[in-house]
């Protein structure tokens, strides 16, 4: 009985310790069952026979600074999530110095460095995700200016929501093709998750219209001057001349269909159930459209006005310039401080890089002449990742790095570019289309376009010639 007892400790010492050195959940399994078997079977197992064992299972562990990079810490902690960018980091920039000053090519070693570039950029981009939240709340938390929330409007829509009811304090929301327009706490939700979700929106100048569209007037600043002497005639000089631009909202919709039996039974918040399944929606076309829309149905993208691309000859006053990268395919050091310098020293106060995440991987490796690495992380949550001290704002639908693309863009945007919403998201409920399920037609009126080219440059993937 006590020699039982005795390989029990043995076999529980042995599960922990393999539990807590063997971080693949598969192999631990395998030593333990090793492990344990003799025991099972009455056997003292001396300490001798689980030093190879435990040895082994060690030498499988990951390495030390990209252990638990799989996201798993605490995202709801800034100060955690910090300190473990800058750990990955510092390993990063490591392993990298290893790998540039190796004579021959590591396999092994480059498999490690792309690890931990992965873990660098799943921690950041965390960090971005707290950021934008932080910013969220800091706004307001969607709310549009001073609109104060109205709870029997939203009562009355909620009960439209669920059953069709129409009160009388629905009717301030009535629209003539008997509609009914979303209720504002309801349209201030939407804004607000758009606004985090698409960078281009947030960081872009936004203004509100009630009418079909907007036109804006631009001079071409064609006025002319001269010194006179006292009594000398004064000759005409160039009078400025005015171009216009049109900036149309296309429409953006949703048609979610639930059936009346999950509407009637279902104990779910719909407005905010809505709001989230058409603000993710919305925002994903809008970042599309911000970025490289063609203005058909759309808004213009502000890609397209890049010099050489399809509205490069739109604007009255010139396409948005081009500084090449320094290399045919790849980024390089120089080619992001001529970026940099190339943009007027009046609009560098709130200019930042808008790249793709995947062009952060490139910028990673990159150094200045005293080998620095030019890309840093964040060092304290509502502050961007920086190159070169420039923020950074990642847009996914950014070309990636390439012959010829557009790898980034840099500059001003609230500054260089226009979002045009039509003020009211609008819902119309139709529990006839397709029954035995209700309809929720969703509508968003939005247009956009360059407001000014001079605030923006963009990076071209191409050797300077």
């Amino acid at each position: 009985m006590r020699t039982l007892a005795i390989a029990a400790l043995f076999a529980a010492a042995a599960i922990a310790c393999v539990y807590a050195l063997t971080p693949d959940a598969a192999h631990a399994a395998t030593i333990i069952h090793s492990l344990t078997a003799p025991a099972i079977a009455g056997a003292i197992i001396p300490a001798s026979a689980l030093r190879p064992a435990l040895k082994v299972s060690t030498s499988l562990k990951p390495p030390r600074a990209v252990t638990g990079f799989g996201l798993r810490a605490d995202t709801s902690d800034p100060k955690k999530l910090l300190a473990e960018l800058h750990k990955a980091f510092e390993e990063f920039k490591t392993e990298n110095d290893k790998a540039l000053n190796a004579k021959v090519s590591d396999t092994v070693l480059n498999e490690k460095i792309g690890r931990i570039d992965a873990a660098v950029a799943s921690f950041q981009t965390a960090i971005d995700d707290l950021n934008a939240k932080l910013a969220a709340q800091g706004a307001g938390g969607g709310v549009i200016g001073d609109i104060q929330p109205d709870p029997e409007y939203l009562a009355a829509f909620k009960a439209h929501m669920r059953k069709g009811t129409v009160e009388a304090s629905m009717t301030k929301g009535a629209d003539a093709d008997g509609g009914y327009l979303a209720p504002v706490e309801w349209d201030r939700s939407i804004t607000g998750k758009l606004k985090q979700v698409s960078p281009i929106r947030a960081n872009a100048r936004v203004i509100s219209i009630t009418t079909a569209g907007f036109k804006k007037l631009f001079t071409d600043r064609a006025v002319g001057s001269g010194w006179v002497g006292e009594t000398a005639a004064r000759p005409e000089t160039s009078t400025p001349g005015f171009g216009s631009l049109d900036f149309t909202p296309g429409e953006i919709y949703a048609n979610p269909a639930i059936s009346q039996q999950l509407l009637d039974d279902a104990a779910i918040d719909l407005e905010q159930w809505l709001a989230d399944e058409v603000d993710t929606e919305f925002a994903r076309q809008e970042g599309i459209a911000f970025l490289s829309g063609n203005g058909t149905n759309k808004p213009y993208g502000i890609l397209t006005y890049v010099t050489g691309a399809a509205n490069a000859a739109r604007h009255p006053w010139g396409a948005i310039k081009v500084v090449n990268s320094g290399a045919a395919a790849a980024l390089t050091s120089d080619g992001f401080i001529d970026l940099f310098y190339d943009l007027p020293s009046e609009y560098r106060a709130n200019a930042k890089l808008y790249t793709a995440r995947g062009s952060q991987q490139g910028m990673r490796k990159l150094k200045d002449g005293q080998g620095n690495y030019l890309w840093q992380p964040s060092f304290a949550a509502g502050q961007p990742a920086t190159l070169a001290g420039e923020a950074i704002v990642e847009i996914p639908d950014m070309p990636a790095v390439a012959a010829g693309a557009i790898a980034a863009l840099y500059g001003d945007m609230g500054s260089s570019y226009l979002v045009v919403d039509r003020v009211g998201i609008r819902v119309l409920r139709d529990p006839y289309t397709n029954k035995p399920y209700v309809h929720f037609y969703t509508t968003k009126r939005v247009g956009g376009g360059l407001f000014n080219p001079e605030p923006m440059r963009a990076l071209k993937v191409a050797a300077n010639t």
